[in-house]
């Protein structure tokens, strides 16, 4: 008996704890189709990060517990949000109709690639759709107008292609739609009026012209003045044509206007002056005529106005005086004439004017001197006359002050010396007399650059040897040393011994540049080297924390693993030797490899060394690109520093083009691919990223390549971020052989200097090395009989296609371009990423009748406003 009720009782054990196990497997019919439907998506991933929430993924368990899923009270998923996971796959396998409650489909910043598919507008629920970022491809499926609850939409930074369908004008309950940075084409739809309740509209960084089906004189349709809630409108570089819609004066909720970088004309509408909600209008980089609109001057929430480089005339109105909000003037690259108006005076709040190259043709006001938050004062390459105001010395806060090319006479105030936040000051091409102020030999803590050539100034150097200390010698670079070949002694009727200061021409060959610039940059960098105290290093410890401190994106990377897995960076695990570290391949425990760039004990104690270091994780930190090195974390320790990157299989550029077995794999269609991810990169630095990011370092050795011979940018150390109010002047950054000319007698870095860089490498993959012979060749007039096909690689088999043949000579013509030695007549890296993207047929004979001269000939800048 008692046996008998034993049984019994472990028989109702059992079956408590099978039903426990069961309720825990078994889920309800809509979790199952669910859990099928993205479980076999995972099986059709290649790849996902290490710390991804799809390994939360299986059959044992309810998928409203896996990481990155939402159900409802039902069980049903509400939302899927997986940003950040390295998948690597597409969305064919991706089963839209298994999932009717789903609301937000978040699948950014990842690898994604193949078509959107037409079933995703299955999803009759959905309110959120954001697959930003990925390498998806084909067109926008006009299925997407059938998601009529949708209010977030974007598909910005993909390859997409074909028009913008019409069908998203059904998308009435839309908030948000954001298509930027893709290979979009055709017309603006006018459907897009319809969306009612839109707060931002971005488009930008497309190739958006003129919709077939437009007849009247604008490709931006007049229908967009319909979206009354409208708050922001980017349409910028794309190739929008024609006239601007006067109707775009409805919009009264706009903040921003961004059309900068299109082909529009005419004259600004003036009932653009009735956006009076308008904090930023920016409308530079088009071919706008007639004068400057006074009715924009109604605009008294204005902070920034832009319109620069289009073809204004007429004086600046008075009326300007009613911007009381404005900080940023930038009027130029037009055709103003008259004089300054005195009512700039009343725009206390300005921080930066910008008048340069224009007709203004009057003296420098006095009153100027009252702009007390002016920090750039801008004035270049007009027709100014007169002194310069000694006024000028009460803009305590003024960095930049540019006076340079124009007919500015009298003798230089010694107010000027006494600028305490003073960066730049360029006063050459004037007619100055009299002596250099003496004040000028006290400027020792942190001097200017100073640049007084194409003058008349009388008076010994300032920047003797023998008068003033080495420090700010080597700090004026626009000032020669006594007995310099470049500096020349003339006599003048009623003056003695004039000193005309001329600038650096750099017209000698490359090989020459480089001996120079040798020497020179390394007397630069033991001076800096001597200044740079130690207190950065503390500060980067403070801020980074103690030798644990280390992070990535997964949060999964502990600092001991980093040494076991090296065993405390053993020599065996190191893969090269870099600029300020050593770079070691380390495979974690997790399975995931990362390469390492440690700083060696004598770098740590440099406070130069520290400082790229710091910079490299602030610029890395802040950006996210398919073709930019992923930083995933760092130890920042007086002990041991050491940065941790994503680990790229093929290594260098540099060391590929030198190994003849791996160069000759190299084959062309990947070597333009390269060059086409490497625009794309500095494309996305300088035109999408907030503020611009110039990396200042482009060279072969730079560029990494993962298995697939796909291109990654890497070593942001020297990197620079273009904030608007900060110094660009710069001292030794980047690869002799790669550096923009005008850096050596300017010292202000730009985003064309990346471009000059770029073209340096880009023909380096043409030729299969450095194009230090072809540069030189370039410089005089006896290469434009040379044939394409004598000088690029010869490890690649000759080009027989037509298609490839073009694109070589394409990329050779644009690199040509790039190394143009005026960094104006060079073109922006997104307009270089759109010609390799969308490639013509530019040449009708066949490869080998190609010559050097044609290239450079051809007009790839011609619809291009160069900044």
């Amino acid at each position: 008996m008692v046996m008998c009720s034993s049984v019994v009782l472990l028989m109702i054990v059992l079956a408590l704890d099978a039903a426990i196990i069961t309720s825990a497997v078994l889920h309800t019919p809509i979790e199952d189709e669910e859990a099928h439907a993205l479980l076999s998506w995972k099986r059709s991933l290649s790849h996902f990060s290490n710390a991804s929430d799809l390994h939360s993924w299986n059959n044992m368990s309810s998928p409203c517990i896996w990481g990155g899923t939402v159900c409802n009270e039902e069980g049903s998923i509400t939302v899927i949000n997986l940003p950040k996971q390295a998948l690597k796959g597409d969305l064919m396998h991706f089963n839209f109709s298994a999932f009717p409650n789903l609301a937000v489909l978040t699948l950014s910043y990842n690898k994604l690639n193949g078509s959107i598919p037409s079933l995703i507008g299955n999803l009759s629920k959905l309110t959120v759709l954001d697959l930003s970022i990925n390498g998806l491809v084909g067109s926008i499926p006009a299925e997407i107008g059938h998601l009529s609850k949708l209010t977030f939409l974007e598909l910005s930074s993909n390859n997409l292609t074909g028009s913008i369908p019409k069908s998203l004008g059904r998308l009435i309950n839309l908030r948000d739609l954001r298509l930027r940075d893709n290979i979009l084409e055709g017309g603006i739809p006018s459907t897009l009026g319809k969306l009612e309740n839109l707060l931002r509209l971005d488009l930008s960084g497309n190739f958006l012209s003129t919709d077939a089906s437009n007849v009247t004189n604008s490709s931006i349709p007049s229908e967009l003045s319909q979206l009354a809630r409208l708050q922001l409108l980017d349409l910028s570089q794309n190739r929008l044509a024609g006239s601007l819609p006067s109707q775009l004066g409805q919009l009264q909720s706009l903040n921003i206007l961004y059309l900068y970088s299109n082909h529009l004309i005419g004259r600004i509408p003036s009932s653009l002056g009735q956006l009076r909600n308008l904090t930023v209008m920016s409308l530079q980089n088009n071919l706008f005529d007639g004068e400057f609109p006074k009715e924009l001057c109604e605009l008294t929430l204005l902070q920034e106005l832009r319109l620069s480089t289009n073809q204004l005339n007429g004086p600046l109105p008075p009326q300007i005086s009613q911007l009381k909000s404005l900080l940023i003037l930038d009027v130029s690259y037009n055709s103003l004439i008259g004089p300054i108006p005195l009512q700039l005076t009343s725009l206390i709040e300005l921080t930066q004017l910008y008048l340069r190259y224009n007709r203004i043709n009057s003296s420098i006001p006095n009153e100027l001197g009252q702009m007390l938050q002016l920090e750039v004062f801008d004035l270049a390459s007009n027709n100014l006359i007169g002194p310069i105001p000694s006024t000028l010395g009460s803009l305590t806060k003024l960095t930049h002050l540019f006076l340079q090319n124009n007919r500015i006479n009298g003798s230089i105030p010694k107010d000027l010396w006494s600028l305490p936040n003073i960066e730049q000051i360029d006063l050459s091409q004037n007619r100055l007399v009299g002596k250099i102020p003496k004040d000028y030999c006290n400027m020792e803590i942190n001097p200017p650059v100073i640049n007084l050539t194409n003058n008349m100034l009388t008076g010994p150097f300032p920047s003797d040897p023998e008068n003033s200390s080495p420090q700010l010698f080597r700090e004026h670079l626009c000032l020669k040393v006594r007995n310099s070949p470049s500096s020349k002694i003339v006599h003048h009727k009623g003056s003695t011994k004039t000193v005309m200061l001329r600038g650096i021409i750099i017209g000698i060959s490359l090989v020459a540049v480089c001996m120079v610039s040798v020497l020179f940059w390394a007397l630069v960098f033991l001076f800096y080297k001597q200044r740079m105290s130690n207190k950065q290093i503390g500060a980067a410890a403070r801020k980074h924390g103690n030798i644990f401190s280390i992070w990535n994106y997964d949060g999964v990377i502990a600092y001991e693993d980093i040494i076991d897995a090296t065993e405390n960076f053993d020599f065996k695990y190191c893969i090269g030797v870099g600029a300020y570290g050593s770079v070691y391949k380390a495979l974690l425990p997790s399975g995931q490899v990362v390469a390492l760039k440690k700083l060696h004990n004598w770098e740590r104690e440099n406070s130069t060394f520290d400082r790229s270091f710091a910079n490299e994780v602030q610029v890395l930190t802040k950006i996210r690109h398919r073709n930019i090195v992923k930083l995933y974390g760092f130890c920042c320790h007086p002990r041991c520093s050491f940065l941790v990157y994503e680990y790229l299989e093929k290594g260098s550029l540099f060391e590929i083009l030198r190994d003849e077995a791996e160069a000759e794999k190299l084959n062309w269609k990947k070597r333009v691919n390269i060059i086409k991810g490497i625009s794309k990169a500095l494309s996305y630095m300088h035109h999408h990223c907030s503020p611009p990011i110039v990396h200042r370092d482009i060279s072969s050795n730079n560029i990494l390549l993962d298995s697939k011979f796909e291109a990654h940018v890497s070593d942001f150390g020297t990197a620079r971020l273009l904030q608007p109010n900060s110094s660009y002047r710069t001292v030794l950054a980047g690869t002799f052989g790669y550096i923009a000319p005008e850096l050596a007698y300017t010292m202000v870095v730009t985003e064309k200097c990346d471009v000059y860089s770029f073209g340096v490498v880009a023909l380096e993959l043409v030729l299969g090395k450095h194009p230090a012979d072809l540069l030189s060749l370039l410089s005089s007039s006896t290469y434009h009989n040379i044939k394409l096909k004598d000088v690029i690689d010869p490890r690649v088999p000759l080009l027989t296609d037509q298609q490839s043949a073009q694109s070589v000579a394409s990329v050779v013509a644009i690199a040509i371009t790039c190394i143009h030695s005026n960094p104006r007549s060079r073109p922006t890296m997104q307009h270089v990423f759109n010609e390799l993207i969308v490639q013509g047929s530019k040449f009708s004979e066949s490869f080998c009748q190609i010559s050097l001269g044609q290239l450079s000939n051809l007009e790839i800048t011609k619809n291009e406003n160069k900044r």
